[in-house]
Parts: structure tokens; sequence; C-alpha cells
């Protein structure tokens, strides 16, 4: 019971992000005019990263930006991803947005993209981010005779001194999925995550410009 409790006040701290006061806090904001309504919008390049609460991972491939959207007093908003694209170095083709569920499907299988993979870890530490693939599986451990218990040496650290239930962990394809921009109408400030996909070197990108209704975001 206990755990199912701490599972679901995690759910709910994941669903999307949290939006900052205002759209001039973020470091990139503009005002947009949406079927003849003002919008202000916030809006912040993150690489290949995207993350809630504590924690972190990077979507290889993708272009990530979050974006917040304020609609005026009194008036509704309507969101759709169709709505962005992504102008890479004043090309004429921009990159639309893409659905959240790819971008988990392709960190669910890892294996889709060629080449060695990038691997993220996160937690209390902050992220790790480093290439490599798959570890071989390790030796398993011999079983200790039978009569006798393991300890440890004085002094070592255990696993969980605090003995409290550890805080479950999400997995980066449901947080890329519940993170995402949410779609659908709203009265409310709403802001996520956009993915623009992308295969080109990051190093390459001298202009990068997010297109919203009639607003042009330069975020780099």
């Amino acid at each position: 019971m206990r755990f199912g409790c701490l599972l679901l006040i995690a759910t709910a701290a994941f669903a999307q992000t949290e939006h900052k006061p205002k759209a001039e806090d973020y470091p990139v904001h503009v005002q947009a005019m949406v079927f003849a309504k003002p919008v202000q919008v916030g809006a912040e390049y993150m690489v290949h990263s995207f993350s809630a609460g504590e924690e972190s991972y990077i979507a290889p491939g993708f272009l990530v930006v979050e974006v917040a959207l304020y609609p005026a007093p009194g008036e509704s908003l309507q969101v759709s991803l169709s709505q962005f694209q992504l102008r890479v170095n004043g090309k004429k083709q921009p990159l639309i947005a893409q659905q959240p569920q790819l971008v988990a499907s392709t960190l669910s299988h890892p294996d889709w993209q060629s080449g060695p993979r990038l691997q993220a870890g996160a937690g209390m530490g902050g992220m790790g981010v480093g290439l490599g693939r798959p570890r071989p599986p390790s030796v398993p451990e011999q079983p200790p005779i039978t009569g006798t218990t393991t300890r440890q040496p004085p002094g070592a650290p255990q696993d969980n001194p605090s003995g409290m239930d550890p805080r479950p962990r999400i997995k980066p394809e449901e947080l890329a999925v519940r993170t995402a921009l949410p779609e659908g109408e709203s009265a409310k400030p709403v802001s996520g995550f956009l993915y623009f996909s992308y295969k080109g070197k990051v190093s390459s990108i001298k202009s990068l410009e997010l297109l919203y209704a009639d607003a042009v975001i330069r975020l780099r």
C-alpha cells in the first residue's frame, strides 16, 4: 500500500512540466497572436535533454525545446503540436514537432539507432552522459554456504541506511510522454517539451528558431 501511494505521488509530480510564473522568466520570450488572441510564450533550448524533478534523461536523435504558453486573462488556448516548427540554420524546410510516443519508442528500443548509443544516468547526483554499448552480463555470485551469514566489512556503506522505501524511478520513455507539451484546450498556462527529429551534429547548429503562429522565437 505504501509503495502504491508513492507511485501515485510520483506520477502526479511528473505530469507535464512545472511552468515558471511568467513568460519573462524563460531565456527567450515573445508574444504571439493565435486566432486573434494574444499568447505569451516562454522557451528554452534543451539540446537533447528532458527532465522533471530529479529525473533527467537524453533523447538522442531529437532536439528538445521546453515551451510555456500563457493565454490572456479570461481567454482559453487551443494547443496542438502541429502549431510548432523548428528552423535550423535558416533552412526553408523547418522540422516539425514529433509525437512524444515516437520519442518513447526510440528510447525503449535504443538498438534501432545505428552505431554507439548515448547512455544517460539520473539521480540525486545529477545526470551523466557517455558513449558506449550495452555492458556484458556480470558473472553471478556464488551462493553463501549453508548456515553462514554474509556480513559487510566495518564501515561499509549500506544500500539504504535510512530504512525508508526508495522513491520509485520513472523510465525515460514514460517521462518523455508525461512531460511533453499537452495538447488540447486550456484556460491556464501550460508547459512541456517539444521534440524535433534531428540527425545532424549539434555543433553545426548556428541559428535555431522556434516557429509558433506568427511568432519567430530565436533560441540561438
